[in-house]
Formats: C-alpha cells, sequence, structure tokens
C-alpha cells in the first residue's frame, strides 16, 4: 500500500472515531454533567484529522510541481 492511500485510510478511520467522539459527548451531556475525560475526547482525533487534511489538501499542488507542469498562464 503506498503512502497517500495509508494517510487517505488513516484520515476515513479517524472522521469515524471523532463521530463516535462527539455522539458520546451528546450523549453524556444529556444525560448530566459528563466527566472532563468525555468532554475532551474529540480532541486527539480532531488534531490528527487535521494533520491527514491537510497533507491531502497539499497534494495535487506537490504533485503538479513534481511533474515539472505549471498552472495554466504561469509558464
Amino acid at each position: 500500500m503506498n503512502w497517500n492511500k495509508r494517510v487517505r485510510q488513516i484520515h476515513r478511520w479517524l472522521s469515524i472515531a471523532f463521530t463516535v467522539t462527539v455522539v458520546a459527548n451528546f450523549v453524556a451531556q444529556a444525560l448530566g454533567e459528563p466527566p472532563a475525560l468525555v468532554v475532551y475526547s474529540p480532541l486527539p482525533p480532531l488534531f490528527l484529522l487535521l494533520f491527514t487534511g491537510l497533507y491531502m489538501f497539499v497534494l495535487p499542488y506537490t504533485a503538479k510541481e513534481r511533474s515539472g507542469r505549471h498552472p495554466v498562464g504561469q509558464e
């Protein structure tokens, strides 16, 4: 498996983990005052999603530079 596919797969699983932690947070809030562990549990997947998302965002721009192609009008 190449590196880009691995990052995309990690990003997908992190999004599932983030969604589960947010849902658990809402359920805990509905039941009363939740512990701090539940309140802050969405943050680690969110930060990892930030980094993997930024990596995937930059990929097309770096691929153009590596292939030697330039955007239209900037030759």
